[in-house]
């Protein structure tokens, strides 16, 4: 399948989480890379990764305030899949961070530390890229 994701998590704390994606992404077949990139402590660093990504999918894993997804999708037009972090109050403060966005501010949101589902989330978007 062509196509390629990127995983971003806000601190290395996330990427365990992120291997759940990678390790269904591998499966899958779909190129994606995985970047450290905290729209808080290094958000020029991000800005200049998501002007120059050939990304076609966003997966945002993020817990606490979970500003990540939300941010990237305000500066990209492409899909964004935020996966919330089961960091404080079970990720209940994630979960509702992602999708509360506001109009024109679209972030698919998946389960609580489920970043499987946002690869596969990802490979049906992907599918549709490819038809």
């Amino acid at each position: 399948m062509k196509g390629k994701v990127s995983i971003v998590v806000g601190s290395k704390s996330d990427l365990e989480t992120a291997r759940k994606a990678e390790l269904a992404l591998k499966e899958l077949g779909i190129a994606f890379e995985t970047k450290i990139l905290s729209c808080h402590r290094n958000y020029k660093e991000l800005e200049q990764y998501l002007a120059s990504s050939e990304a076609d999918v966003y997966i945002a894993i993020a817990g606490l305030s979970a500003h990540l997804p939300g941010y990237i999708a305000a500066r990209t037009k492409k899909p964004v899949i935020g996966v919330p972090v089961s960091r404080a109050l079970s990720g209940l403060d994630a979960l509702l961070s992602i999708v509360q966005m506001p109009k024109g501010v679209p972030v698919a949101c998946v389960g609580v530390d489920n970043a499987e589902n946002a690869a596969y989330l990802a490979q049906r978007i992907l599918e549709l890229k490819s038809k």
